[in-house]
């Protein structure tokens, strides 16, 4: 097989967290020590609770810097993570930035200290983590992203796995048309512009949203706001409790993840209006498909994060080997609506 070559990622390359609520308590600091490429590393257990196995028996260490665990959706992308590292006979460090930047870039210092196989990250600033990637690549060690890209210069990505969020964004926008453009109205978008996720996701909504309004003639959505939800429960709730002090008329709200989408329904509830707002979500996490299924929310473009960190694993292995890969994999989102969660076999 061709050896791998690295390649860079483009200043413009396309977003953000689909990014949610609580989560386990996360030691920050990587521990354990990891050997290079092939060869045997020992390392302590991972900072998210399990271990990686007998360190005699470990083939090498991969590092994940998760974007915040408290996000039951990057908590998946850490368990499947370890889960197909173990099957190849990998160990993974698990650690928790809490979406902040210096957090993340001490993560992937000590990684390169220990040596590790790979490091692989939700980047929790798209540009100002290339700094620290920077570090890894001049240390000769290879940086993989997933669900999150990084668009910082001059850096060096050996591979992303993630969503399509242009397209969910679309999605997410013909989901609010189909349930309120036949009468219009307020709409406020929930984001979280530091994840270039997010900027895709609100990109394909206002572009649905936009040819929609030129056709419309007494019915037009209007974007009355975009307030930054932090991809969390407890501040997309706070987000949407500002709205509403402005825009007690809203018709619905876009929010860029299943948190912060529950956020904003609790606002709704505590001002009584939720029966008067659609909530378009994403992610499909399972909450947020309960929430579709009782009817909180309407309709989610769903993510599949499973399959990113198990895909993840195996490129760093096609890497290893010098084998090729598909060095930047987007996956559609599927639109889910009540119909869907009623016959889902997960839910309540």
């Amino acid at each position: 097989m061709r050896p791998f070559q690295w390649f860079a990622f483009p200043c413009c390359v396309a977003v953000l967290l689909t990014l949610g609520c609580g989560g386990d308590s996360v030691d920050n600091s990587a521990t354990g020590t990891g050997a290079a490429a092939g060869g045997s590393a020992s390392g302590s257990p991972d900072s998210s609770g399990s271990g990686g196995g007998d360190a005699t028996q470990t083939k090498g260490v991969i590092g994940f810097s998760a974007l915040t665990l408290k996000n039951p959706f990057f908590k998946v992308i850490a368990d499947s993570m370890k889960a197909e590292a173990e099957r190849h006979g990998y160990e993974v460090l698990v650690n928790d930035a809490e979406r902040d930047v210096a957090t993340q870039s001490k993560h992937i210092e000590n990684y390169i200290t220990q040596g590790v196989t790979a490091i692989v990250i939700n980047p929790a600033d798209r540009v100002a983590i290339g700094p620290a990637i920077k570090k890894a690549n001049d240390a000769g060690i290879p940086v993989f992203t997933n669900d999150l890209q990084c668009v910082a210069e001059d850096v060096k990505i050996a591979g992303h796995i993630g969503t399509d969020n242009l397209q969910g964004g679309r999605l997410a926008g013909d989901a609010m048309i189909e349930a309120i453009g036949q009468t219009g109205g307020k709409v406020l978008i929930l984001h979280f512009a530091q994840a270039n996720s997010c900027v895709l996701r609100v990109q394909g909504f206002k572009e649905v949203i936009g040819k929609h309004n030129g056709t419309a003639k007494d019915n037009a959505i209007e974007l009355v706001a975009e307030l930054d939800g932090g991809g969390l429960r407890d501040e997309g709730f706070k987000a949407a409790s500002d709205a509403l002090q402005e825009h007690p008329d809203l018709a619905g709200v876009f929010a860029i993840n299943d948190p912060s989408a529950l956020g904003a329904r609790k606002a709704l509830e505590q001002a009584g209006i939720e029966d008067q707002v659609t909530i378009i979500g994403f992610d499909g996490q399972l909450e947020g498909k309960q929430a579709i299924k009782d009817g909180k929310i309407y309709a989610d473009p769903i993510q599949f994060p499973k399959k990113m960190g198990e895909v993840s694993v195996r490129n760093i292995l096609r890497y290893l080997d010098g084998d090729e890969f598909e060095q930047v994999e987007l996956i559609p989102t599927e639109l889910y609506r009540k119909s869907d969660g009623e016959k889902d076999p997960e839910l309540k």
